[in-house]
């Protein structure tokens, strides 16, 4: 009994500890302050820059996918600790970055940054979750309101950072590669993954009656991929995604465009962070308390109205209802990665978790995909009009695939 007490005691120490690694793995999250003084310094387009945010979320998912084959293999100290100090190397390059090629860009901050981050993420969910078998929503909303609340925390720090002469971007990205690191390196050494034989308390139904009771059974990653219900989920959130992921990449040049001041859009993108946190937390107690059919729907239903918002003010260049449109774009976007990792947990199992959550985190490889087309598509156009009309049809889309899906 002493031991199962220390260990339920233990759990909340380690998931603010998991709070803290998070919020600096979510750097990556912050790439529309970072992104400027590449383009200031050396000129490189914004359809360069929006490719490395979309190669970062693909090497991230890429990361997640080997840290969740790794946690298997070797446990979990290393390959935090390990994804940590790439991450950081990643970030200690890129602030050594010269103009001649945005190539180096690419494989700093988009492959060894987005892979280091990815296997450390994993790992993250994967200890966290395993010590709260009876609040997996709640659980992995705070995670994720953490790594959603770095574009605020980190991101605005990182910007008045860059902005100061006595310090600049170079040292900017040095300081947030070596923070990254250290961080990585402490969780690593502290966290593990709960005893066998710790006993947990019975998860209660909620009204949902669809969240709590976990699948009795343990699907195999090949066994979920053959069904039906996973593919359904993994595209309605690979859509939903879509939206937040694109508004992410340009939050701050869309502010400007509808006459936001360079300070106000700044701190917008500081409010999307914290509407991107509030989402993934409150999204993780709906999952707990009204289920997940439900929660998803709300999801769909809050993503739709902010595309819709967002495409109306920039239509009659609103700011009010740009700043409207942002903070509901950011809480739909953060319900997406609580519902992934909710669902996974809830729909197929514990004992495969760590690879089949990599699995579902791919949707973000396609969420960046879109998000670059959608770059592409303000490029040829001019305007945020047509890209917004794309990522409505999208969440409408999303809405569809959300009714059909069912139980495994």
């Amino acid at each position: 009994m002493q031991q199962n007490a220390k260990g339920l005691g233990i759990r909340w120490a380690y998931l603010v500890l998991g709070v803290v690694a998070m919020l600096f793995a979510g750097i990556i999250y912050a790439w529309s302050i970072l992104k400027a003084p590449f383009q200031a310094e050396f000129g490189w387009s914004a359809p360069d820059l929006a490719l490395n945010f979309t190669l970062t979320m693909c090497f991230f998912c890429t990361g997640g996918f080997v840290g969740g084959l790794l946690s298997k293999r070797i446990g979990v100290k290393l390959p935090l600790i390990a994804g940590g100090l790439l991450a950081g190397l990643g970030l200690l390059l890129a602030s050594r970055l010269e103009g001649s090629s945005v190539g180096m860009l690419y494989l700093s901050y988009g492959v060894m940054a987005g892979l280091g981050i990815g296997v450390a993420y994993n790992i993250l969910m994967t200890v966290l979750g395993a010590w709260f078998p009876d609040k997996k929503g709640l659980c992995s909303g705070i995670l994720l309101m953490g790594f959603g609340a770095s574009a605020l925390v980190l991101g605005n720090l990182a910007g008045a950072f860059i902005d100061n002469p006595a310090i600049g971007w170079r040292t900017t990205f040095l300081l947030l590669g070596a923070g990254l690191a250290a961080v990585m390196v402490v969780a690593g050494l502290v966290l593990r993954m709960p005893n066998p034989d710790t006993q947990f308390p019975q998860p209660k139904q909620g009204k949902g009656g669809d969240s709590q009771q976990s699948e009795q059974r343990d699907y195999t990653t090949g066994e979920m991929l053959r069904r039906p219900s996973f593919w359904l989920a993994f595209v309605c959130l690979l859509l939903l995604a879509a939206v937040g992921n694109s508004v992410i990449s340009f939050a701050k040049d869309l502010a400007l465009s509808v006459q936001a001041t360079a300070a106000l859009a700044t701190t917008l993108v500081g409010v999307l962070s914290v509407c991107n946190g509030l989402g993934r937390i409150i999204t993780g107690a709906l999952f707990d308390a009204i289920g997940r059919r439900a929660t998803m729907l709300c999801t769909n239903v809050l993503t739709i109205v902010a595309a819709g918002v967002t495409l109306l003010s920039v239509s009659i260049g609103s700011l009010p209802l740009c700043v409207v449109g942002l903070c509901l774009t950011g809480l739909s976007y953060g319900s997406c990665p609580t519902v992934s990792a909710a669902f996974i947990g809830a729909f197929y199992g514990a004992k495969y978790y760590p690879t089949n959550f990599a699995i579902m985190n791919f949707n973000l490889m396609g969420a960046s995909l879109m998000a670059t087309v959608s770059s592409n598509l303000l490029a040829s156009s001019g305007g945020y009009t047509l890209p917004f009309m794309l990522l409505l049809a999208l969440s409408v889309v999303a809405l569809v695939l959300n009714l059909l899906i069912r139980r495994p």
